[in-house]
């Protein structure tokens, strides 16, 4: 089964490496990556990198390290992950 589209995503502004995922399903959450930053994601440390090269791609939410979107030299989380990370749908309506 696939998850429902991402439909955006960007680094959450109140909270230090953690995202906020759109799904076209309209659900909103949020993922906190501060405790996966080493190994393979230890260029996510960089605050600047984690926010300047988050993307979509594949469905989930990407970090094209490149700039070349370039799926094979990308940092990617599983979309299943994503979805079903803290909901904070309703805390995104005003």
């Amino acid at each position: 089964m696939i998850p429902p589209a991402l439909i955006q995503v960007y680094a959450d502004k109140e909270r230090d490496y953690a995202i906020i995922c759109q799904f076209v399903d309209g659900k909103v959450t949020r993922y906190d990556m501060k405790n996966l930053l080493y190994g393979v994601f230890e260029p996510l440390k960089n605050k600047d990198v984690f926010k300047n090269t988050l993307t979509i791609l594949d469905n989930t939410a990407a970090w094209d390290l490149a700039g070349k979107r370039d799926e094979t030299n990308c940092l990617t989380i599983d979309p299943w992950t994503l979805y079903n990370a803290e909901d904070i749908t309703g805390d995104m309506i005003h």
